[in-house]
């Protein structure tokens, strides 16, 4: 038994145990761990490279964080934008992706993203349904860096026909967030849709969306888009591939001999039962958001599990157990951040919101200390480095008026429309009539919030934020509203009554993990390989490191790296 790898069920670490293994339920030469992006392409990989391959899957669901995301898909130098006409090379790539990242992540990890994720994309394209869109316009995240693109280089599934799965489409996890009733949206109609009582190509798109939507109804379609095309559409190709699905089967542990990866305990049917690999285990079984434990060892406070929208069922268990079988954790203290508003039942996760013209961010002090449009994690990670208990950061407030509330949608509540009760009672919202009366409700001093709102308002008629440069950015506009101007991000707030949201720390997801190489072997604390062992998506550091280069960091290279590690395992890289 090798030192620090499980050679058994219940061996966890250096001399434990020597139990026989649990009963075999099967040899293959993959065991994927997760039905999420990662864990899907990867399976689609090995099988289509002549592997015989199974996915495990905790969940009584498949799809995972991606089925729930909008899914959006950051992925330079694809067959999609290139035939839009993005103007994206390979240099530009690597000079935009190495000025985000900087050094937190290795050359070599970066160069391998980028490198097979535009022949992920087209593999994934030859070998099932799935097809895709660019995201015309959502701009990478630090577009002024050499090498960023203003007008993007997102992309996120087209519309996919749910009936192609038949009766397995009722085991697909549910998006994050519903579409409207008879409508089909794409991630890149919302932020016009937010716009659609002020803007006529708001209304149109929101036309757009009710047509599409009324098509698909009289074909007998069951339109799905965003992440539910995403995962449906990976179903679909595994389904055709012959690639088995165990739902409701959590990974306990790893096994090994010899020194290598050979199998996976799994829990089936209420027993232990082992999966044993010829060619190796791949973890994608995404991160720990939902382990109080975890996140109140390696993150900074406060934190919880309740701020989250990632998968219920993301607790850590393929990082945890590679790390009982030797592996090197990264970026543990990090996730894919983003301001949220802790509602009942789930938080809410901004993105418009913060960003439309009539609102800015305070703290507990009543002022400003970010710019309020700029990328999402950026701001919460400002909110922690801020955060002490004589200035506190968490939570911070998003105010606006009924200005702004009569002209935006608002997560699902319509312009005009009263919040539900609910928001108000919980503390998540508060109203008032005055802005002094509204800072003794969130208990902030009203001389320094209407210090605050005076000077935003002054800087929103300039269109010029020389405090913190809303706006500076091409990035910033993208969530706002071109009426407004000298700068379509800043509008004042005048007309009462006002709105006050409690922000807190959300995230998509945690982005620490299993530290892997640009072959996706997961690696000791020492740098060696742990042989049979590959990681991919959030139970894997991020090769993102603590930055975000634009929207679908996380998906696009989880399945660049799934697809990466499927074919080392075949011996193809």
């Amino acid at each position: 038994m090798t030192p620090g790898l499980p050679h058994t069920a219940g061996a966890a670490g250096a001399g434990v145990g020597t139990a026989a293994a649990p009963p075999l339920l099967g040899t293959y030469d993959v065991v994927v761990v997760g039905s999420g992006a990662a864990g899907m392409t990867a399976a689609l990989t090995a099988a289509k490279a002549g592997l015989s391959c199974i996915v495990v899957e905790k969940a009584a669901t498949f799809g995972g964080s991606a089925a729930r995301s909008g899914a959006g898909i950051w992925l330079p130098n694809n067959s999609v934008i290139l035939a839009a006409g993005v103007p994206d090379t390979p240099a530009k790539a690597a000079t935009y992706l190495a000025a985000v990242v900087g050094d937190d992540v290795p050359a070599d990890r970066r160069k391998a993203f980028l490198d097979h994720g535009p022949a992920m994309l087209s593999f994934v394209m030859a070998n099932s349904p799935l097809r895709f869109r660019w995201m015309e316009g959502y701009s990478d995240y630090y577009p002024e860096l050499p090498g960023g693109l203003a007008q993007g280089r997102s992309i996120e599934p087209d519309q996919l026909d749910g009936n192609i799965l038949g009766a397995e489409l009722a085991r697909l996890n549910p998006s994050y967030m519903t579409v409207p009733a008879g409508m089909v949206v794409f991630s890149a109609d919302y932020k016009w849709l937010v716009l659609s009582a002020v803007s006529a190509k708001g209304l149109a798109v929101a036309t757009e969306c009710l047509a599409r939507g009324t098509k698909a109804a009289l074909l007998g379609q069951k339109p799905l888009t965003m992440g539910q095309s995403l995962a449906a559409g990976l179903r679909a190709g595994l389904r055709a591939a012959g690639v088995p699905v165990w739902l409701d089967t959590p990974l306990t542990d790893l096994y090994g001999e010899n020194g290598a990866v050979t199998g996976a305990v799994v829990t089936r049917d209420g027993a232990p039962g082992l999966l044993r690999a010829r060619r190796g285990v791949i973890i994608g079984s995404g991160g720990f958001e939902h382990n109080a434990a975890m996140r109140e060892r390696y993150q900074k406070q406060p934190i919880g599990t309740a701020w989250t929208v990632g998968a219920r069922e993301n607790t850590g268990d393929g990082i945890r157990a590679g790390e009982r079988a030797g592996a090197a954790l990264g970026l543990m203290d990090d996730a894919w951040w983003g301001p949220a508003i802790p509602l009942p039942g789930q938080p809410y996760f901004c993105l418009a919101e913060r960003t439309l013209p009539g609102g800015l961010l305070v703290n507990a002090a009543g002022a400003r200390f970010v710019n309020e449009a700029a990328p999402y994690g950026d701001v919460v990670h400002t909110m922690y480095d801020r955060d002490t208990p004589t200035a506190p950061h968490i939570p911070a407030w998003l105010v606006v008026d009924q200005n702004y509330r009569n002209r935006y949608l608002f997560k699902d509540v319509a312009p005009t429309f009263v919040f539900p009760d609910a928001w108000y009672d919980s503390g998540a919202v508060h109203k008032a009539w005055t802005l002094d009366a509204l800072a003794a409700s969130i208990r902030v001093p009203a001389a320094a919030l209407r210090t605050t709102v005076d000077r935003f308002n002054s800087a929103a008629r300039n269109g010029d934020d020389t405090d913190f440069g809303r706006g500076d950015s091409a990035y910033d506009h993208y969530y706002t509203d071109p009426a407004i101007g000298p700068n379509s991000c800043l509008a004042p707030l005048w007309l009462a009554p006002y709105y006050a949201f409690r922000i807190v720390p959300g995230d998509l997801g945690t982005k620490g993990g299993l530290l892997t190489d640009a072959r996706a072997r997961v690696l000791r604390p020492d740098g060696s390989v742990i042989p049979g062992l590959y990681a991919a998506g959030n139970a894997s550091a991020a090769v993102m490191g603590r930055s975000y280069a634009g929207a679908g960091s996380t998906i696009g290279p989880a399945m660049t790296f799934g697809y990466i590690a499927a074919r080392h395992a075949a011996g193809l890289s």
